[in-house]
């Protein structure tokens, strides 16, 4: 569920949204190349909207995910001898990291922070860089049209120190209530 402000923003972006509702989608309906802004205020039409809201945004915004389990960077061609050679301190970090979250095993690179540690630890050599590249790669998505109406920052691809994904405020998707809600705002 939106929050009061979250609602006033989509409603605003709803009704300057000049990209079409496009073709060969279940929500679809009579709505095809209609713009969003003049897609009726209807349980049909609602649908078609938020339907829009859930495509990948074209052109594409990169966004940072807010969970990255352990396993999905330790487990797809990570250098293993370079953890070997972590200091104590850089090795505690990078556990600690993963060892924060309270439902185990997975870190959130949209916080600052943990880009902050995924830095300090993989800085130095070459081989290290190049781990922190690897990393990066797998803390970034496309995002939806509607996360990018919440989202801050470049949108682009992570550099190699992590910059460049903006981040949302959108933790769920936009459903057609959400846009009911909005649309009915006075």
């Amino acid at each position: 569920m939106l929050t009061a402000t979250q609602l006033a923003t989509l409603k605003a972006h709803v009704a300057a949204n000049t990209n079409t509702i496009p073709a060969g989608q279940p929500w679809s309906g009579s709505f095809v190349d209609v713009a969003v802004k003049d897609v009726p205020n209807n349980s049909d039409g609602n649908a078609a909207v938020a339907g829009w809201y859930g495509l990948t945004a074209a052109p594409a915004f990169k966004v940072y995910r807010q969970s990255v389990p352990m396993s999905e960077i330790m487990l797809n061609g990570f250098n293993w001898t370079r953890v070997d050679n972590l200091s104590i301190g850089k090795a505690r970090i990078w556990d600690w990291m993963f060892n924060a979250d309270p439902f185990g095993h997975t870190i959130d690179p949209s916080k600052a922070n943990i880009r902050a540690g995924i830095n300090a630890v993989w800085v130095g050599t070459q081989a290290d860089l190049d781990v922190r590249a690897a990393v990066y790669l797998h803390c970034f998505r496309d995002a939806k049209n509607g996360e990018t109406v919440f989202a801050s920052g470049a949108g682009t691809a992570a550099d190699a120190t992590g910059e460049g994904p903006g981040t949302t405020t959108l933790t769920e998707p936009i459903t057609a209530q959400d846009v009911n809600s909005a649309l009915n705002l006075s």
